[in-house]
């Protein structure tokens, strides 16, 4: 499984760091010139420091040397594919050479990012700029399989031209790791020099993360002499808790509504978004800093189990959990970050023992690893090759949906030579037939499967308000999968919903409107209170003639979505991104220098190419799109899209028979996409190949799920070729 986000939701602790180390160490490199240093909490805090000292965030970042330092550098040669590395020391500080073929570095080892259970190396492959090393420590212990060095890709080969090469931008820190593994962390892009000048705080996560800048508080607290920890002043009672009567079997939130928007700290790292705010500020809305990825396929499954790495905001969202108040220090405790209680006796905190910690309920043998219900409720699934993982959606496993919706399910996980019929029949006799689900979920599943639903099936989901936010919003935002029109009526009640996400999403999908109508509804969300939805409609609203009254709105919207997108512009997709803003706004030598730099900052990104081929197609620079497609298809052999739209370039200049090949020889490099296949069977219908091309569509659409459009280019080519036989078996089809 590729990754391609260095965040490590690491889990134990190894060696103690403190503030001081922190602080002082880094030096000038990445440090500010003033920063705003932990130290000054030490005073008054130390016991909470020393809990902190335990905690992953202490070690999310550190200097190279031999207090951090986990893995063996004795002389070490490792080799993947290849990829060579020979790890040493030299001149008591830790190197690296590194190989490819022919093309040797050598690097010192300038950080250590994480510890357990992986730990991983940056290098500074030029001024300002670190990337993280292809070869990572797993510091598990033998037992495990650790004490070992490992490539992060272990079962591929990743070649210098893939965009996952260590060297290309999306295994770079600055961009993709740092601002949550630093505290007061500025990436600051220079996306014309294409270069960084990042600085932070403090080189790990501390109290500046969480509790923002404390220095008028120490000042005010060391002016006045107090003792925190005998100043009852200082303490915060507690204004409810968790209490379970007399035959309930979960207990419920007794006291003051909660207040749980702190969770938006930790949101700000745990989470898969796009920033828009260089460097975040804690105790700051979440959509006020980020863009979220909402959970939807291909990152999730279609129950909404986490499938790529995509932390904990998506699954927490869903849960029951979440939806009845839960928060995240209600289990992890708020310093170290561990689990409050281990095994079943954090679950039992709020759910009955004698209900679920029975036999009765988990059908395995006590104290087993199935009688565990983490194992059932929160199954692990494996990132960066050793880091196992939680699903924090809290689902209970559901085995006869597993077939229908190809979904995990921890039966089968644990008992892997089983059947999902195996486990339904058990999970039946154990506890009677499955609860049936809220109408709106299978047609949700449907959807994250990559199934036709109708409309009225579709709004079903987004109307379910006993459906969880974040799924209803995911649905919200899926909408035009199912229609490329939808009323104001539908829409208005999203376009001003209580739900922050579900406005969020009501302004993406506000392009289904009329132009005239989308302007009318769709203006008031330019001055909503979060930056997000503002950003969201601004880009809905681009090629709008805007009223006079919300000019100036969207005048500032505009140039917050301009700087969001600036903001990753170190990568290829933030600079096509520009490219396409550019477009719309009929900027077309914005647009070229866009995509010309998608292309420069990542040369191995097919579609910086596309576009700039498309951009030319436009200005009918036909000799242009030629070259910018080829070179293209150069750097990057295997990629079906460039060889497609190479394709469809022939097509357009009358050279249909060298367009053939192009449309094959992309099924042949990804024979996933139907699309491809549709372009390559009726090309070679068009080369007067109708009987060749219908049979080869029979042979191969069997592998696709999304086939309607071939199915219905299969029965054309069976009647054209007045092949009766073949049209009915195209009509079988489902």
């Amino acid at each position: 499984m590729k990754f391609i986000y260095c965040l490590s939701l690491i889990v134990a602790s190894f060696f103690a760091s403190s503030f001081i180390q922190a602080a002082d160490s880094v030096g000038h490199d990445f440090q500010k010139d003033q920063p705003i240093s932990n130290q000054q909490c030490l005073s008054c805090h130390q016991q909470t420091h020393d809990k902190w000292q335990q905690s992953d965030h202490a070690k999310a970042m550190a200097i190279a040397d031999k207090n951090s330092v986990l893995a063996n550098f004795d002389n070490v040669d490792v080799k993947h594919y290849g990829q060579k590395a020979h790890f040493y020391i030299k001149d008591e500080r830790y190197q690296v050479r590194i190989a490819y073929d022919d093309n040797v570095n050598n690097y010192q080892i300038k950080y250590t990012f994480g510890h357990y259970p992986l730990q991983q190396y940056l290098v500074e492959t030029e001024q300002g700029r670190l990337q993280v090393l292809p070869f990572a420590w797993d510091s598990r212990t033998k037992a495990d399989g650790g004490q070992r060095w490992y490539h992060n890709y272990s079962h591929e080969e990743i070649r210098p031209e893939d965009r996952l090469h260590w060297r290309q931008p999306l295994q770079n820190w600055n961009g993709m790791c740092a601002d949550c593994h630093s505290d007061g962390l500025k990436r600051n892009y220079d996306s014309d020099k294409n270069q960084f000048d990042t600085i932070f705080d403090n080189i790990n996560v501390g109290c500046l993360s969480c509790h923002g800048d404390m220095s008028e508080h120490a000042e005010h607290n060391k002016s006045n002499k107090r003792n925190v920890a005998n100043d009852v002043t200082s303490i915060k009672h507690p204004t409810g808790q968790w209490l379970r009567a007399v035959g309930d079997k979960t207990a419920t939130w007794q006291g003051v509504k909660r207040d749980n928007s702190f969770m938006d700290n930790c949101f700000a790292c745990h989470a898969l978004r796009a920033p828009l705010t260089d460097g975040f500020k804690p105790n700051t809305p979440f959509l006020q800093q980020f863009m979220p990825q909402l959970p939807t396929a291909p990152n999730y499954h279609a129950d909404g189990q986490i499938k790529e790495e995509v932390y904990v905001y998506g699954s927490f969202l869903q849960s029951k959990m979440y939806g009845k108040g839960v928060n995240c220090i209600d289990c992890h405790d708020k310093h170290t970050m561990k689990l409050k209680i281990e095994g079943n006796g954090l679950c039992l905190q709020c759910h009955g023992g004698e209900v679920y910690n029975v036999k009765s309920h988990h059908q395995h043998q006590e104290s087993s690893a199935g009688a565990q219900c983490a194992n059932c409720h929160m199954p692990t699934t494996r990132y960066m090759g050793v880091d196992d993982r939680r699903d924090h959606s809290f689902k209970i496993p559901r085995p006869d949906l597993s077939t229908q919706f190809n979904t995990p399910n921890a039966c089968i996980k644990c008992h892997d030579n089983k059947s999902n019929q195996w486990a339904s029949a058990n999970l039946e006799k154990w506890h009677g037939k499955p609860k049936a689900l809220a109408k709106s979920k299978p047609f949700l599943m449907a959807l994250n499967n990559g199934q036709a639903i109708n409309l009225e099936d579709h709004l079903s989901i987004i109307a379910d308000s006993k459906l969880d936010v974040i799924s209803r919003a995911s649905a919200l935002q899926m909408l035009s999968f199912t229609t490329q029109m939808v009323t104001i009526e539908i829409l208005k009640p999203y376009l001003t919903h209580q739900e922050d996400l579900i406005r969020l999403s009501a302004a993406t999908t506000a392009l289904l409107l009329t132009p005239k109508i989308r302007v009318l509804h769709l203006s008031p969300l330019l001055t909503d209170k979060f930056k997000a939805i503002r950003v969201a409609a601004a880009r809905s609203l681009v090629t709008s003639r805007i009223a006079v009254e919300y000019q100036q709105a969207f005048n500032s919207a505009f140039n917050e979505l301009l700087s969001s997108n600036d903001l990753t512009s170190w990568r290829g997709e933030g600079r096509a991104n520009q490219g396409l803003l550019a477009l719309e706004t009929n900027q077309i030598s914005t647009a070229e220098q866009a995509f010309l730099g998608a292309i420069t900052v990542e040369p191995y990104f097919d579609t910086g190419y596309i576009n700039l081929a498309d951009l030319y197609r436009t200005q009918q620079r036909s000799a242009e799109v030629a070259s910018v497609l080829a070179k293209g298809m150069k750097n990057l052999p295997n990629s079906g899209a460039l060889k497609y739209a190479y394709g469809l370039h022939l097509v357009r200049v009358q050279q249909h028979s060298k367009a053939l090949g192009f449309f094959e020889q992309a099924t042949i490099v990804e024979p996933q996409s139907p699309q491809y296949l549709y372009a390559y069977i009726l090309s070679l219908d068009g080369q007067g190949e109708t009987v060749k091309a219908v049979n080869k569509l029979q042979k191969r659409i069997g592998k696709y799920s999304d086939n309607q459009q071939l199915k219905e280019l299969g029965l054309y080519l069976a009647q054209k070729s007045q092949n009766r036989k073949m049209y009915d078996w195209f009509m079988g089809i489902k």
